[in-house]
């Protein structure tokens, strides 16, 4: 029997999210394989994959925050804000007379921090229920809405002149639902040279690290976090008694006991370590707003 976890994949460029849940799904013998937070197939570092109950856990994870190392190439823009798009415009010579290192960091700035955002119109976000990139495929004219996101960090590491373009390496920390090839697109813009995404790689979600997973190829035998273990990253953990697990299994409340928890939810772990569930605060109470699977044995 399959052991619900957590595991942390590295996914290589040209796969899309599904062909490493696709993979993961042959190597441990299981259906019941989700991911949180999809990376386009030019994108390339963490995925944050969950395994039978643990798939429960992957709602928790969705909306943390997240690191990317990234590559803006200024000069062009293209169809779809990234490398994998046409080129629809590329910047004249006499257009670079006004980007200048000052220039640039004024950009930068301008980007980070609460900011509203336009999702590029090849994201997989759904509009009447369709993906907005399949809208787009389909010859369909599509500007989504504009949205708050918050970047936190939009830092300029290097810059490498090219033949009419110059790119800059850049790390960028924001908020979940935020779109790096926007921000490549917006700099571009702001510029008035044009801008897009050449290279993206996650590095972090929430409090998992890259440099904690697995290669694509290596999936066979590979270890994962309990869900008790990924679930005391993600939120507070409550130890619970026995007792205390029992109850809230069976749906009853913990009378009086809101006060444990720092927040709204916590993770409630159970003397072995194994995650009873997600429990949320209820007046005075405690109560079990997702439980897991009992461990057997």
């Amino acid at each position: 029997m399959v052991s619900p976890g957590i595991l942390l994949v590295d996914k290589p460029a040209g796969l899309t999210s599904h062909d490493v849940v696709a993979r993961t799904r042959r190597a441990f013998g299981t259906r019941k394989v989700g991911h949180a937070g999809t990376l386009d197939p030019m994108a390339t570092g963490l995925l944050v994959i969950g395994i039978e109950g643990a798939t429960r856990l992957l709602t928790y994870v969705v909306g943390a925050d997240k690191t990317y190392e990234a590559t803006i190439r200024l000069g062009q823009s293209t169809s779809t804000d990234d490398a994998e798009g046409e080129v629809v415009t590329t910047a004249p010579a006499d257009a670079w007379e006004h980007v200048s290192p000052e220039r640039i960091a004024a950009g930068i700035a301008a980007l980070s921090g609460p900011i509203s955002q336009v999702p590029s119109s090849v994201s997989a976000i759904k509009v009447d229920g369709r993906r907005a990139y399949d809208r787009v495929r389909a010859g369909e004219e599509v500007v989504l809405a504009a949205r708050d996101v918050v970047v936190s960090r939009f830092d300029l590491l290097a810059e490498r002149p090219g033949d009419g373009h110059l790119d800059l390496d850049v790390i960028v920390d924001c908020s979940s639902g935020t779109y790096i090839r926007s921000l490549a697109r917006d700099l571009g813009a702001g510029l008035g040279v044009g801008g897009h995404l050449t290279a993206l790689r996650r590095t972090r979600v929430g409090p998992f690290e890259v440099a904690d997973a697995v290669s694509i190829d290596a999936l066979e035998g590979a270890a994962t976090l309990t869900a008790g273990a990924a679930a005391a990253r993600i939120l507070q953990a409550l130890p619970v008694s026995a007792e205390e697990a029992r109850d809230l299994r069976h749906g009853k409340r913990l009378v009086g006991q809101a006060d444990r928890l720092d927040g709204a939810i916590a993770a409630a772990i159970d003397e072995q370590g194994d995650l009873v569930g997600i429990v949320e605060k209820r007046g005075a109470d405690l109560k079990s707003a997702m439980n897991m699977p009992e461990v057997a044995g």
